[in-house]
């Protein structure tokens, strides 16, 4: 009888910690599954709202917020990388500090007897997250030194806006646009003191000048094509 009770203790106990084992199992499959939580706030979302003005060179702004109790960098890229650009082109969030970033768009005339406003356009824009261990200096190959921590936060869509009608979406762009140029005054005065990657005030400090904007305009087309 010993020998009996002494076997089905045993077999509850390997059955026992069979169940775990096939808990733990299933509950890192069921993770696996889970979306990338967002690290970023976008505000539009998912769209890119341009002015349409055949043959010249529009702008629009996207509100960027870091959700995360941590530092974040964010870099844009896009698949026409010739004819668009942005400013910032990337940088370096602290918690909870946001900022009004601008695109450029060159937006191409209307081909054949194609009715403005009706063609879509098939410009594509990227922003990427990457959280970081404090105030560190922004450089884009953050991105490529830890390329697997690397989050895709929203594949930005282009939709032209009629100047002609007035709308709240016109009118919201205008506010935004207002308010990115304000940012961007703000940062052409001195600096009282040097900082390295995040201002306060929520501001990115301006490393961006005319030739490094040129040399990540070459590096946003990469990983874009693939959308």
């Amino acid at each position: 009888m010993h020998n009996v009770h002494q076997q089905n203790q045993n077999t509850l106990q390997s059955v026992d910690r069979s169940g775990q084992h096939s808990s733990t199992t299933v509950s890192s499959v069921a993770k696996s599954l889970l979306p990338t939580k967002r690290r970023l706030r976008l505000d539009p979302t998912n769209k890119l709202y341009f002015p349409y003005e055949p043959g010249k060179q529009v702008r629009c702004a996207i509100a960027i917020k870091n959700t995360c109790k941590s530092h974040v960098a964010f870099k844009f890229q896009t698949t026409a990388p010739k004819s668009c650009y942005m400013r910032p082109p990337g940088g370096i969030l602290a918690p909870g500090e946001s900022i009004v970033a601008t695109v450029f768009k060159f937006v191409e005339p209307p081909e054949n007897n194609e009715k403005p406003l009706d063609q879509n356009s098939k410009v594509k824009f990227k922003i990427m997250s990457l959280k970081v261990q404090g105030e560190i200096d922004y450089v884009p190959e953050l991105f490529d030194e830890q390329r697997e921590q690397v989050a895709t936060e929203q594949i930005l869509r282009v939709i032209f806006v009629d100047l002609e009608r007035p709308s709240p979406v016109l009118d919201k762009l205008k506010r935004m646009l207002a308010e990115a140029d304000a940012v961007v005054e703000v940062r052409r005065k001195p600096p009282e003191e040097k900082g390295t990657g995040v201002a306060g005030e929520g501001l990115v400090i301006d490393e961006w000048k005319e030739r490094r904007e040129k040399y990540l305009a070459q590096q946003q087309v990469q990983g874009v094509d693939s959308v």
